[in-house]
């Protein structure tokens, strides 16, 4: 039994994070009962902030400015924090200095996938930049930090800092972000069940499962 997933996600969401953790145990669950299922995850790229300076921004001043004040922005994280917890997932919005574009990092996890990387080492790949950014206060704008997080992940550091640095596939990630724009995606996280079967936002695992069992029917 075969089950493909598109999910469509964006680096500096935090929602995609918790999304993608509720993802993994719902996908545990349901293993524990299907053993026989293979889940093959194809990640796709989402730009949040397409018009993000390639060197990136201030993150909290563009924080304070999207939501209002100081207050409004520490409420909203706050709220995000509280929902996460349950599922073991932790923020460190204090560490996190610089708003990046997330064009490259999409472009290497578009790499990972092009390359054939076994499902095991992209899934590590894209949970290594949510934990960068949201967790380690790294920057994923910068290149730097994707040729460190991609040889912590198994690859070869000068192959990625080459690809990194040429334009190679930027087009074509820009396109697939815009194709999924077009499909009328227009928040994330977004999971795409078998082709079939469509669920918005980082729903429970519970939920999730359900979906999955569905698409599966």
């Amino acid at each position: 039994m075969i089950l493909d997933i598109d999910l469509v996600s964006d680096f500096v969401c935090p929602w995609c994070f918790l999304g993608k953790v509720r993802l993994n145990r719902a996908i545990d669950e349901l293993r524990a009962t299907r053993p026989d299922l293979e889940v093959r995850v194809n990640w796709l790229p989402f730009l949040l902030y397409p018009d993000t300076p390639a060197s990136g921004e201030p993150y909290r001043p563009f924080l304070e400015a999207k939501f209002g004040g100081a207050r409004q922005a520490d409420e909203v994280l706050a709220r995000v924090a509280d929902a996460a917890a349950p599922d073991g997932v932790h923020f460190a919005f204090d560490r996190m200095a610089t708003r990046p574009n997330t064009l490259n990092a999409h472009r290497l996890s578009y790499r990972a996938q092009s390359l054939g990387q076994t499902q095991q080492r992209v899934a590590a790949l894209g949970e290594a930049l949510f934990a960068a950014h949201f967790q380690q206060g790294r920057d994923i704008g910068d290149i730097d930090t994707l040729v460190d997080l991609a040889a912590a992940n198994g690859d070869n550091k000068d192959a990625v800092r080459a690809y990194l640095e040429s334009d190679a596939d930027t087009a074509t990630v820009k396109r697939m972000a815009s194709q999924v724009r077009k499909q009328g995606i227009s928040g994330v996280p977004f999971f795409i069940m078998n082709r079939k079967l469509a669920v918005s936002g980082a729903q429970s695992a519970t939920a999730l499962g359900a979906a999955i069992l569905q698409a599966l029917g």
